[in-house]
């Protein structure tokens, strides 16, 4: 019984390497939607904001990146719905809807988007995954920032200062993080 793993090709992420199976596809949409919960129980609160920072947004894009645009949005779409239904796995071990909601939902699209971009080989190199992670916050913030200010009655301006503004040095670190892991997990498997 041979346990090598098949050559990575053009099309493919990370969870492609796995033979397939729906068994595979559905432990990895529900081991993605765990993961994104467990990562946000890591929140830090910021002064001043109703958003803390969390691990949250990252485990969300490396869910997308690693998965592939389908299995990205039934992760996360499964924990949004988990989380609607009372599994205190948001933020903070909160669940249900909160004025952070808009972020879980922008999280939703931006695994589609960097999902996409890995399977065009967006996550093999540094500076793609960088392209790939930045865009994925951007589609994060576009739909949350705009959500916070609804939810909480904010001007724009005040969402983008309570809910992009803080962020945006913790948002590069993980970028940062993820610039380094993608690329180092596909080098690792071609080995």
């Amino acid at each position: 019984m041979s346990t090598a793993v098949a050559p990575a090709r053009t099309g493919q992420v990370l969870a492609d390497l796995i033979p397939a199976s729906r068994v595979r596809d559905v432990a990895l949409v529900v081991g993605g939607a765990a993961l994104t919960g467990l990562a946000a129980q890591i929140a830090v609160p910021v002064p001043g904001s109703p958003v803390p920072v969390t691990g949250q947004t990252f485990a969300a894009l490396l869910v997308g990146t690693s998965l592939g645009a389908r299995r990205g949005v039934a992760s996360l779409a499964l924990y949004a719905l988990a989380g609607l239904a009372g599994l205190p796995w948001f933020a903070q071990g909160t669940s249900g809807f909160s004025v952070s909601f808009g972020y879980i939902l922008g999280m939703i699209l931006a695994s589609a988007a960097v999902g996409a971009l890995a399977r065009r080989g967006a996550d093999r190199n540094v500076w793609r995954t960088a392209g790939a992670m930045l865009a994925g916050e951007a589609i994060i913030y576009a739909v949350g920032v705009p959500y916070l200010a609804y939810a909480a009655d904010l001007s724009l301006s005040a969402a983008v200062a309570a809910g992009l503004t803080p962020f945006l040095l913790g948002d590069a670190l993980k970028a940062a993080l993820a610039m380094g892991l993608l690329p180092s997990a596909w080098k690792l498997l071609k080995r």
